[in-house]
């Protein structure tokens, strides 16, 4: 039997990692880690996101994504039909959330004050996955979990992409990827990084895509009401550079 870790983690993001052209209504970028036990995924979670959509589409083949919720579209149009319809489904969304019992590592990258502290700035996605990694390390050594497999689970983004990021999670992983403020030792794990197919319908990937953008959002307006991210800050372990 392979000594696999008894924890999973899924990632996704909100906003873009280009610096050429930064959006000044989202100029940030956010990468969440969500990590979960696998029993606890398997007895809780899975089962209560596919009674979510049992109960809202009469089937589970639905994938949520926060951006067609928002926006009202797609298989997510009923939420047009009423105000009552609406609240409904808000109220079992965030209800849904904030039961899952799980642990988020995020990062926000405020993109201006990066290309103005940095001559030559990384790539904010390099930056906010070490950091990222950093926080799930040390959560790993307190619950024991050295010397096992974990697997890292990324939503695919082309060939291309997916081959950047492996080479730079790789690179995390074989400790080449240190700031000199840290020396973090990586090699105690045997990471395994999954790329899964955007039409994947991964309850793990769905939860983390839920969770990037109410987390960005919480950088960028700070003042402004956000449901999604009180429910999520109890849950949350932030890095916000620079």
């Amino acid at each position: 039997m392979r000594n696999f870790s008894d924890y999973i983690v899924y990632v996704d993001e909100s906003g873009d990692h280009n610096l050429v052209n930064v959006n000044p209504d989202f100029p940030v970028f956010c990468l969440s880690f969500c990590v979960v036990t696998k029993e606890r995924y398997l007895s809780k979670i899975v089962p209560a996101f596919q009674k979510f959509k049992f109960d809202f589409w009469g089937h589970d083949l639905v994938v949520l994504h926060e951006h067609e919720i928002r926006k009202s579209k797609n298989l997510f149009s009923f939420l047009m039909e009423s105000k009552e319809v609406r609240q409904n489904f808000f109220r079992a969304l965030n209800d849904l959330v904030e039961d899952s019992d799980i642990s988020v590592f995020a990062a926000v990258i405020q993109k201006d004050r990066l290309k103005n502290k940095y001559a030559y700035p990384d790539n904010p996605y390099n930056i906010a996955m070490l950091f990222c990694m950093e926080k799930l390390r040390d959560f790993l050594v307190q619950n024991n979990q050295k010397n096992k497999k974990i697997s890292v689970v990324f939503e695919s983004r082309g060939k291309k992409e997916d081959n950047d990021l492996e080479i730079e999670f790789r690179r995390i992983c074989d400790n080449e990827r240190n700031w000199a403020y840290k020396n973090t030792d990586f090699k105690e794990f045997d990471f395994e990084p999954i790329f899964a197919p955007k039409a994947v319908n991964s309850t793990g990937l769905q939860l983390a895509d839920l969770v990037a953008r109410p987390v960005a959002l919480s950088v960028i307006k700070p003042g402004q009401p956000n449901r999604a991210y009180e429910i999520i800050k109890e849950k949350l372990s932030l890095k916000i550079f620079p």
